[in-house]
């Protein structure tokens, strides 16, 4: 299917703010629905946000009010903005679409003083 790669992670300071991206490697990029994932050392992969193809988008508690999914299809391209980043926030984000067997590098982002 479609391959999604992250990128724009990096370090922060603790209330700062990140914009991830993830963009489709090839030329088509229609998934109905997309999400963010992330995992922290030691922990298992978990939900951040996901979008559909109509706009709808969830979130998870833990980062509800600080975090924006949006989606630009004309780009192909997913983004997660990341407002009033915490260290908890730490951790590798990923995207990914069902059936979400593979996954991608994903891109790093540590929340630190």
């Amino acid at each position: 299917q479609v391959q999604l790669v992250e990128s724009g992670g990096g370090l922060v300071q603790p209330g700062g703010s990140l914009r991830l991206s993830c963009a489709a490697s090839g030329s088509i990029f229609s998934p109905y629905i997309v999400a963010w994932y992330r995992q922290a050392p030691g922990q298992q992969r978990a939900f951040v946000a996901s979008i559909t193809r109509g706009g709808n988008t969830n979130y998870a508690d833990s980062v509800k009010g600080r975090f924006t999914i949006s989606r630009d299809n004309a780009k192909n391209t997913v983004y997660l903005q990341m407002n009033n980043l915490k260290p908890e926030d730490t951790a590798v984000y990923y995207c990914n679409h069902p059936p979400a067997i593979d996954w991608g590098q994903g891109t790093p982002v540590t929340v630190s003083s």
